[in-house]
């Protein structure tokens, strides 16, 4: 696969959205994937932690996105539990295409098709920066925990 550049459909609807909602950061190409948390904290030269992975599950049908920290695992029964959801599974990468218009290992928390309900990881409120995937596995950005709650119009909350 190629570099890619910023007229990729997925990362301009990203850069888009984040230009319409008044976000603080902007879309940054990184030379080498970031598929994983590791590899993005690696490339950024920050904490995992700082890394908001954007995973999309499945409820029934539903997409359900989880923005958590690079440095935890969802316990999808709880998260399931506490917003009366139902039980969540990992999706399928046809679905997450569908439902965000980007493939997994670089979807971001916004640029989807239509809007998809979003719970933020808690933890993610230590950073002072976090980043996020910016429509592509090579592509990021950096905000704040604040700013990603209101650019997603995401619910706090604990994921572990």
């Amino acid at each position: 696969m190629s570099e890619p550049t910023m007229d990729r459909p997925a990362i301009r609807r990203v850069a888009d959205a984040l230009v319409r909602h008044g976000a603080t950061g902007e879309i940054r190409l990184l030379p080498d994937s970031t598929h994983t948390a590791a590899a993005a904290a690696a490339a950024l030269g920050c904490e995992v932690g700082a890394i908001a992975s954007s995973l999309v599950f499945d409820a029934d049908g539903e997409a359900i996105l989880v923005v958590t920290s690079g440095a935890h695992r969802v316990d999808v029964a709880k998260v399931a539990a506490e917003h009366g959801l139902p039980s969540l599974r990992r999706a399928t990468p046809d679905f997450v295409r569908t439902a965000t218009g980007q493939t997994i290992g670089g979807v971001a928390p916004v640029g989807h098709p239509v809007p998809v309900r979003t719970y933020v990881d808690s933890w993610l409120d230590r950073h002072d920066s976090v980043w996020a995937a910016g429509g592509h596995p090579h592509a990021v950005f950096a905000t704040s925990y604040a700013e990603l709650l209101a650019l997603t119009g995401g619910t706090p909350t604990d994921v572990e």
